[in-house]
């Protein structure tokens, strides 16, 4: 971050992969290196009280390295400055963890950090399975969305993944946010830490997952 002639301006690192909305990741040891990254950019805004409440596929981007990235922090917030519970409806409804939807829920009360977990869990499961997790689909009307975070049951990892991504995507995906992993437990989940690869094992396995970079346009 810069002034330039009185204007703030803002460098970024370029992701030249783009987002990884619409990729389908199942390889596991390369969907928990993701994850991995993933949590520790949530365990690093949490530990400094910040939420981010927009977690989804669109928004985490990715470069040729490899490096998973958390954007648009547009709806953000820090707790710790605001008397806030973080009950608004901003972010995106599919991503939406029931309580955040329905104020009813937990007596009323949204835990940012859980609501963060639970974004997190519908991606991840999104990303293996190459499709919106709840049958109903991302692009279904805001009434049929609701209906099926709300009052279905939350979505499974299948019987054809391993049990402990079966396990890890339930302790994301509880019902009751007080269940919710934290971003630090979810670090050592034996998900994450048996799923570790080399730098080179993950960068080629996901050049065989993902499209190639963008081209630079003039």
């Amino acid at each position: 971050m810069f002034d330039h002639n009185g204007e703030i301006q803002v460098l970024l690192e370029f992701m030249d992969r783009g987002s990884l909305e619409g990729q389908q990741i199942y390889h596991e040891p390369s969907l928990a290196d993701l994850a991995r990254q993933i949590l520790s950019g949530l365990n690093y805004l949490h530990r400094r009280h910040i939420v981010h409440r927009d977690i989804k596929p669109s928004n985490l981007l990715i470069n040729t390295r490899n490096k998973v990235k958390i954007a648009d922090f547009g709806v953000g917030r820090i707790l710790s400055q605001t008397m806030d519970n973080c009950n608004s409806s901003v972010g995106t409804i599919a991503y939406m963890s029931p309580e955040r939807i329905n104020t009813d829920l937990n007596h009323g009360q949204y835990d940012g950090y859980a609501g963060d977990i639970w974004s997190l869990g519908v991606s991840i499961l999104e990303f293996y399975l190459g499709r919106f997790p709840f049958a109903v689909g991302r692009q279904g009307d805001w009434a049929s969305l609701m209906c099926a975070i709300c009052l279905s049951q939350p979505p499974e990892a299948p019987g054809s993944a391993s049990a402990e991504f079966r396990n890890f995507i339930s302790c994301c995906l509880q019902r009751e946010p007080a269940k919710r992993w934290t971003a630090t437990q979810l670090l050592q989940h034996p998900f994450i830490v048996r799923g570790q690869l080399t730098q080179n094992q993950v960068t080629q396995n996901l050049h065989q997952l993902l499209p190639p970079p963008r081209p630079l346009h003039s």
